[in-house]
């Protein structure tokens, strides 16, 4: 059982279909959403794939890289992926989630690793569903 599945959980049901139990369960976590560029890299790697795998490696309960397709940030340079002007750097987001205690754990790694970039954080609710065969 992860973390995230073992914080506090505000609801559970349950109920019985063809296929065995459905539970839904409700939880509190928390989702920080990294914003960088898609160039900037990491120990020679990408930086957005270097981060997912140290989030695995740290027993994070999930993560997800999206790619913009238009975006522009501090500096107001338009990245796009137009056929007429396109970008080398278009936006990326990494977004991931897990318990308070795993995410403040994980925070001192990202001011290491992130030279620039942005990060937001904010409270939210789970809603996980599973099927357990009966």
């Amino acid at each position: 059982m992860s973390d995230l599945e073992m914080s506090k959980t505000w609801y559970m049901e349950t109920e019985k279909t063809e296929k065995g139990i459905k539970i839904k369960e409700e939880t509190e976590a928390v989702l920080l959403r990294i914003f960088i560029g898609e160039s900037d890299t990491y120990q020679n790697k990408p930086l957005y794939k270097y981060l997912v795998e140290l989030f695995r490696k740290e027993g994070l309960a999930g993560a997800t890289v999206l790619r913009g397709i238009l975006g522009y940030g501090k500096k107001s340079i338009i990245h796009t992926m137009s056929i007429l002007r396109l970008s080398t750097d278009m936006p990326i987001i990494i977004e991931v989630t897990d318990t308070r205690e795993n995410i403040e754990r994980i925070k001192p790694l990202l001011n290491e690793i992130i030279e620039e970039g942005l990060i937001t954080e904010e409270k939210v609710r789970i809603i996980q569903y599973r099927c357990r065969k009966i």
